[in-house]
């Protein structure tokens, strides 16, 4: 072979390889091509049955309309007639869909009260709040939201991985022979079971309150107004005293009806006493005069002893 047959074997390889790719990125562009021109003879069915997401809202929607929110409101109003309010407080919410769900009331000499607590649907929560402050004169309100967006979506989750893991066990529960193994694969789909359980009642619980919200109003009724009050005079003073003096007589009574018992406790006790000496001492010889009781007479002192002198002995 010749040197100028390789050299033409060795220029012809390139310009197939060459040769081939454009043939392969031809055929590549010519797919994309024909799909879109399919697609472009399709009617546009994504255009006319939704429209695109806005790039500035992001892929999920966020409007307040989508949240879960809870709304919790306290309220105070005063008024003439607090059972009238109450009535009509009740009438407002039932007629709205909603319910009572504690009344408690109280009566007095200077001021009556019942206190209402409310269960409403969400979207009235608003309305019936500015109706009950119109039933009197709104004291107080306090109006709080709590977002539990977030909450319910992980609680949702949570539900759905711990079914799984339910229907798991029980199929594993299914197939074990070993009874032993059976009584602990049992324990663990009871613990599973109750776990979702829980779950699913705090997820019914937050739907609760997202649904209906909570108002409780407090009515009362006007108090009467006070008497002016004046500085005390000498007739204030003396009665003031007279009813010190009274109570200290109250009082000393009390304490002396509480000792009279103790008090005739303590004197028949010394009573007897005092008697057992007093015939002690009235008895012969048994005085505090004369011997003791019992004694001799007293000792006369001896005689002198005898003296001798001059052989004489002297007494």
């Amino acid at each position: 072979m010749s040197h100028g047959t390789r050299f033409g074997r060795q220029a012809l390889l390139p310009a197939l390889a060459l040769t081939t790719l454009l043939a392969l990125l031809a055929g590549c562009g010519a797919g994309p091509r024909s799909s879109d021109d399919s697609t472009a003879a399709r009617p546009d069915s994504a255009a006319e049955g939704q429209k695109a997401p806005d790039p500035d809202l992001g892929a999920t929607d966020t409007g307040v309309a989508a949240r879960s929110i809870v709304y919790t409101g306290t309220m105070g109003v005063r008024v003439d007639d607090v059972d009238g309010a109450a009535a009509q407080a009740v009438t407002l919410v039932t007629t709205a869909g909603g319910f009572v769900g504690a009344d408690r009331r109280s009566s007095g000499a200077v001021t009556d009260e019942a206190v209402l607590e409310l269960r409403v649907p969400a979207a009235r929560f608003t309305a019936l709040i500015d109706q009950l402050a119109a039933l009197g004169d709104q004291l107080h309100r306090d109006v709080k939201t709590e977002d539990v967006t977030e909450e319910t979506v992980d609680l949702a989750a949570r539900i759905e991985t711990q079914r799984v893991r339910v229907a798991s066990g029980r199929k594993l529960l299914a197939g074990v022979t070993d009874r032993t193994e059976w009584l602990a694969m049992e324990r663990e789909v009871a613990q599973r079971e109750s776990d979702l359980a829980a779950l699913e009642a705090k997820q019914r619980r937050l739907a609760d309150l997202v649904a209906l919200s909570t108002i409780t109003v407090t009515f009362f009724r006007a108090a009467p107004p006070t008497a002016q009050e004046t500085d005390p005079g000498f007739t204030d003073a003396l009665t003031g005293s007279l009813d010190v003096l009274a109570q200290s007589g109250r009082i000393l009574l009390l304490v002396v009806g509480a000792l009279l018992p103790w008090l005739f406790v303590i004197a028949l006790p010394v009573a007897a006493l005092l008697l057992i000496r007093r015939r002690r001492r009235r008895r012969p010889g048994g005085g505090g005069s004369g011997p003791a009781a019992g004694g001799s007479a007293p000792t006369p002192p001896p005689a002198p002893a005898p003296v001798r002198t001059g052989g004489a002995t002297q007494p």
